[in-house]
């Protein structure tokens, strides 16, 4: 090591001797298990502590749905080792409606805001930015630490709601009022509502305290050279994303601290004339479409949070290993950018049903159909970088690519519902359910997976099973298709969701079938999706080991740091960025890092 260097910051000269004593008090000056794993303030530990907690409840939030799948595949039979598991909730061996909408309710709120929100963007966020940024760390670690203990304490509060007397929360994910706002309305509104509103209130503050410190750490850390328009395509997403939860989650939190007063207050924000048995409530002059705009408020941004940071990690994945340039560069930072603005414009589609203003919904089908044109930008710019690529089919591209089918295949449907006149016959069916589970949650899973299989190597130091990995890959991706895309038909029929049984309904009965064979296929990805967690554990202890600091051939800033980077990043100084993060099969080399000077060939920004 040189004898003049530039460490954390600092740019007086300071001989080797003081490099290493600095580099040591920051790796192992008072590293205890506690600092380092548990209260730990380095990213990237926090990224993984994010991840894993996102797992865990992925787990659990996939059984709720292979419970219910379990419901609604053989209504009339009865499993009497249900009733062994979980005693009043399934007597006689068979689910009771009020834990089926709880499992329902759970397994929404679960996967949308603790898997796909907390799990994708708190993992991503917190492992890339710094490093693909070239800074040392988030512009605070401590608030970032903060953010991820919120989520925990969320993730406490939220789970401890199952084993409450009355039950988990049962109110639909979205807890519409009058149900939500009326303890005496059902169990599923009693105290586990209570847990619910105060398990997102602590996520939304998980939240705010992690978007915050995202936005601030890409806008100032970024190291030398770093332009904005020289970042890797996955931190502009991550930017989008934490501008719209900053904007968006203080909307929630107001809507459910006005539903608590409702509830324990005597107040009427979202109630008038309800009658419970024969009895007029006191309750005057709310409304509950009031919660229906401030939900969907938050509701219609959220699926954009979940989504964008997949796309991020997507288009990052697949110009890597198509080993070109990725296409429009520009274009893919401005669509990012028309995503989030219209994000916020379009919350009202949700709302087609409920007396809406026609002309008023007029222009929200308008704004719906207008978010396709950004999306159908994204789709065209990554299949032309996949065009005649040298395409490398690691298990992250694979993911990539599956993520782009489902997203393409998902938003044609969006084009259906995004019309108010066809709207009035799909809404709530199981059309709904099709259509959102492929675009939004099957597609972000895809591209969590693909960032997850991509990144490993750089979190763990160690590669996953490619086998496991590849069953894990086309068994998730067919097994997606085959449980969704029947739903359409049964929607287009009118089949409603959230019912507990079809069996009764001459019009359903025809269903049948097909709803045992979703539910069949649901619990073989669920087992797929098991084998996955079996991988990603194992090979943190037992994978092959990483032995060259840049495996993928990649450009971008992240794998010039050391095999296992130590807090801080890089030993030394931070790298100096000399082009933008696409220089792939240019002048005759398959790739050149960032970090390279241009010198006399002529380079892009």
């Amino acid at each position: 090591m040189s004898n003049e260097a530039t460490v954390h910051g600092h740019s007086e000269v300071i001989t080797t001797h003081d490099v290493h004593l600095d580099e040591h008090s920051i790796h192992h000056h008072k590293e205890s298990f506690i600092t380092k794993y548990v209260f730990s303030q380095d990213h990237k530990m926090i990224g993984r502590q994010f991840l894993i907690t996102g797992m865990i409840w992925a787990i659990l939030g996939g059984l709720m749905s292979v419970l219910f799948r379990l419901q609604l595949g053989y209504p009339n039979s009865t499993f009497p080792w249900l009733e062994d598991i979980f005693g009043k909730w399934a007597k006689g061996g068979k689910i009771q409606p009020e834990f089926y909408y709880a499992l329902v309710t759970m397994h929404g709120t679960v996967l949308v805001f603790f898997v796909l929100t907390g799990g994708l963007s708190g993992t991503f966020a917190n492992f890339l930015i710094p490093l693909q940024c070239g800074a040392r760390d988030m512009a605070s670690p401590f608030l970032n630490m903060l953010s991820y203990w919120f989520f925990w304490l969320a993730s406490v509060v939220m789970l401890s709601s199952l084993f409450l007397a009355t039950g988990p929360a049962a109110g639909g994910w979205t807890v519409y009022p009058p149900l939500s706002a009326l303890g005496d309305a059902s169990d599923g509104s009693k105290a586990g509502m209570d847990f619910w509103i105060i398990g997102m209130a602590l996520f939304v503050v998980s939240s705010l305290l992690g978007g915050l410190n995202y936005i601030t750490t890409i806008l100032n850390l970024r190291t030398k050279g770093m332009s904005m328009t020289r970042l890797p395509l996955t931190i502009w997403a991550i930017l989008f994303t934490a501008i719209l939860g900053v904007l968006s989650f203080p909307v929630l939190l107001s809507g459910l601290i006005l539903l608590m007063f409702d509830r324990h207050a005597g107040t009427s924000f979202y109630l008038s004339d309800i009658f419970i048995g024969q009895k007029a409530l006191p309750n005057e002059g709310g409304s509950p479409i009031l919660f229906q705009h401030l939900f969907w408020f938050l509701g219609h941004p959220e699926v954009y949070i979940i989504i964008l940071p997949a796309m991020g990690l997507v288009s990052e994945v697949m110009s890597v290993n198509a080993r070109k340039p990725i296409f429009g560069y520009m274009a893919m930072v401005g669509s990012l950018f028309a995503i989030t603005i219209l994000a916020f414009l379009v919350w009202a589609h949700h709302m087609f049903v409920t007396g809406l203003n026609p002309f008023l919904g007029s222009v929200f089908v308008l704004l719906t159909l207008l978010i396709a044109v950004p999306s159908a930008i994204k789709v065209f710019n990554w299949l032309t970088t996949l065009w005649k690529g040298n395409i490398r089919f690691t298990p992250a591209m694979l993911f990539a690519i599956g993520f782009v089918s489902m997203f393409i295949s998902g938003g044609l449907t969006g084009i259906f519902l995004g019309n108010s006149t066809l709207d009035i016959h799909l809404h709530d069916t199981a059309f709904i359910v099709a259509h959102f589970h492929i675009v939004m949650a099957v597609s972000a899973f895809l591209g969590m997976f693909c960032g997850v299989y991509h990144w490993f190597p750089k979190m763990f130091g160690r590669y996953m099973n490619n086998t496991m990995a590849y069953i894990h890959f086309w068994v998730t991706f067919a097994g997606a298709y085959l449980i969704f895309w029947p739903m359409h038909y049964e929607g287009l029929a009118g089949m409603p969701r959230r019912y507990f049984d079809y069996s009764g309904w001459v019009s359903f009965n025809q269903f049948g079938d097909l709803n045992r064979f979703i539910s069949t296929v649901a619990m073989v990805v669920f087992a797929a999706q098991l084998m996955f967690v079996f991988n990603f554990f194992y090979s943190i202890f037992k994978g092959r080991k990483v032995v060259t600091q840049n495996p993928w051939g990649s450009n971008t800033l992240e794998w010039t740091a050391p095999i296992h980077p130590g807090h801080g990043n890089w030993p030394g100084e931070i790298p100096e960025v000399h082009r933008w993060a696409y220089d792939y099969g240019k002048e005759g080399r398959e790739f050149i890092p960032q970090t390279e000077p241009i010198g006399t060939t002529e380079g892009k920004h």
